[in-house]
This record gives C-alpha cells, sequence and structure tokens, in this order.
C-alpha cells in the first residue's frame, strides 16, 4: 500500500488521472467523484471521469457534470484513457465487479489505484485504501481524505462543498440515517460555509420529478405494494411491461422502496423489479435488521445494513416466492 506521503508527493505534480464509481450511479456516487474532480482540476492535474453506465436525470446539474464520459456510449476513448492514467480513484465502490468491463480495464492499468469507500469487504486491487464502513457516504470520506488526510482544505470551493454535500445529503436519508452522526453534520456545516446551497441542492435532487416518474409512483404504491404485517415487510414488485408502459427512464425508480419502509410497523421493504436480463432488488429496514444479509446469502449482492441490493437469475414471480419463503428464517429479528 501506498502511504498518504506518497501520494501528496504524486499529487504534487501533473497527472493523468480517471476517477470512476459504480454502475447506475447514485447520489453519492456522483457527487463524490465530481467533487473530488473539482478539487484535482484546480492542481492542474489532466482529469476524467468515466461512470459505467449513465445515471438519473436529476443529477445533471452538478457542477462540472458535462465533462463526464460514460464507458457505454464511449468505450474507445475510455479505454484509452484508463490505459494512459497514471493513477485511477475508485469511488464508492470496493469489487470491480461494480463497474462492469470497465472493471477489467481498471484492473488491467499500471496506474496506481485509490480506494475510496465505506462498503463491507473490499476486493484487494487498490493501492492506497480510504475506507470505512462507518461513514455514511464515500462523499465523506472524500472530504475527510482532502481536509484530513492531504490537508488541502484551503481547495475547497463551492464546487466541491456542492458536490460533496449532494453525497452526503442523499447516501444519509437527508441525515436521517444513524449513520448521520455529529461529525456528518459538521462536515455539512463547513460544507455549506464553502458555499453548498442546501436548500437548491435538496430541490434538485428532490423535488425534481418528471411526470411519468410520479404516475408510476403512484401506480406502485396504489396497485403493487403487498403488506405482510405478520412479517413486517412491505415489498412492491414491478414488471418490465410497467416500466415500459410507464416509460421509466434511469433515476425514476430511485428512493420508491423508501415509501414501502415508511409504512407504520414495517420494519423491511424490498423493491423487486424485473429488468430485460435480470430480476433487481432493493432492500431497505430499520434498526438492527440485516437487509444486506439477504442480499448477500441469496441475491448476489450486498451493500450496508440498512440498504442493500441484488438480483436474481429467476423470472420475478419465482424471485419473490424465494423472497417471501426466506422470510421465516428471520421472522424473530423481523418480530423484535
Amino acid at each position: 500500500m501506498l502511504s498518504v506521503s506518497e501520494i501528496k508527493s504524486l499529487l504534487a505534480t501533473p497527472q493523468k488521472i480517471v476517477i470512476t464509481t459504480h454502475h447506475k450511479p447514485d447520489g453519492d456516487a456522483m457527487g463524490s467523484s465530481l467533487g473530488l474532480y473539482a478539487y484535482l482540476i484546480q492542481k492542474g492535474h489532466h482529469v476524467t471521469v468515466i461512470t459505467p453506465t449513465d445515471y438519473p436525470y436529476f443529477l445533471h446539474w452538478l457542477p462540472n457534470n458535462s465533462d463526464v464520459i460514460i464507458y457505454t456510449e464511449q468505450q474507445e476513448l475510455s479505454a484509452k484513457l484508463v490505459e494512459e492514467a497514471s493513477l485511477i480513484f475508485c469511488l464508492d465502490f470496493n469489487s470491480l465487479s461494480r463497474i462492469n468491463e470497465l472493471g477489467e480495464l481498471v484492473r488491467a492499468s499500471d496506474a496506481y489505484k485509490i480506494m475510496i469507500d465505506h462498503h463491507l469487504d473490499p476486493e484487494d486491487f487498490d493501492d492506497y485504501r480510504h475506507w470505512s464502513i462507518s461513514a455514511c457516504a464515500a462523499a465523506q470520506l472524500v472530504y475527510d481524505f482532502i481536509v484530513n488526510e492531504l490537508k488541502e482544505g484551503e481547495f475547497m470551493n463551492k464546487d466541491i462543498a456542492t458536490c460533496l454535500y449532494t453525497g452526503i445529503m442523499t447516501d444519509s436519508g437527508s441525515f436521517r440515517f444513524p449513520s448521520a452522526d455529529s461529525t456528518v453534520y459538521r462536515i455539512a456545516a463547513d460544507l455549506i460555509d464553502c458555499g453548498a446551497e442546501h436548500w437548491r441542492i435538496h430541490q434538485l435532487v428532490y423535488d425534481n420529478a418528471t411526470e411519468n416518474r410520479l404516475r408510476f409512483l403512484g401506480h406502485c404504491l396504489s396497485n403493487k405494494l403487498e403488506i405482510l404485517r405478520d412479517l413486517r415487510t412491505a415489498i412492491i414488485t414491478v414488471t418490465k411491461e410497467e416500466l415500459k408502459a410507464f416509460n421509466i427512464q434511469t433515476g425514476d425508480t430511485e428512493g420508491i422502496v423508501n415509501y414501502a419502509l415508511s409504512v407504520n410497523g414495517i420494519k423491511l421493504a424490498a423493491f423487486i423489479i424485473e429488468r430485460t436480463d435480470k430480476v433487481k432488488l432493493s432492500l431497505r429496514s430499520t434498526g438492527d435488521f440485516p437487509a444486506n444479509e439477504i442480499c448477500k446469502k441469496y441475491f448476489n449482492g450486498g451493500g450496508h445494513r440498512n440498504a442493500a441490493g441484488g438480483y436474481s437469475d429467476q423470472n420475478l414471480e419465482d424471485t419473490v416466492l424465494e423472497f417471501k419463503a426466506l422470510l421465516s428464517d428471520y421472522k424473530t429479528q423481523l418480530l423484535q
């Protein structure tokens, strides 16, 4: 592993740098990536953010978003940039499988690889790791990396603050999850002092829905929500035909699982959605219930204790049946 002093020495002279993040990036993925980008370009580096796939429209307002390259749309250019990079920052993921085909390019690269992440069980592909599962967001760790590890808080400007605040806000559930401790609030205050307009960021992320998304949300809650009261579990299932009928785009399903979790008395919520190639699951839970254990054990995934995801190669009906069947093993925990 590289030391902090070696990282500082590398960053003291202009480098060709790639920043990448996980498949279907969310607010934390894009906020941490573009926040780090805004820091590095101030130091004279040639920096490119490459995402494995597209990402939600309600994040496209982020500073420097127009400079982002989407791998699936520009594969040759992405491969060239990864090959030429001397440093690759891997943000908000810790396994190269999370960036799809881009992962093999990163693995083959001779560049130093720097991981900044807060998920369990990191894969050993990195040369430097700034990692903590207690952090509420990768954006929190990017802040810590710049301010406390590199001791370069003087570079913090409005663009960095806006991006990092967005990442922290979205991954902490607007500061309502247990991971949003007093340190997170102090960081948020500093980001506001550096120019982050917290009210505007919230509006742009959460009050920026398309008509189709709102109608789809109403359909999910009115017609697709199933409550298993005896197991304190709520399930929403969606077919690919329903996605097509509502013209659902990337990001339109974001956060719908939280509505199921908000039902009084519910401890576990599942959003199970039929995609073209796989059935995807998003789980949310309250208290100590291990949503990540279910995803890791049964659905090829993982995540945080209260927010996790996975997938199944079975059809939608069989996936739902499997999910319901396994709940009996967790009945004691669900009813606590």
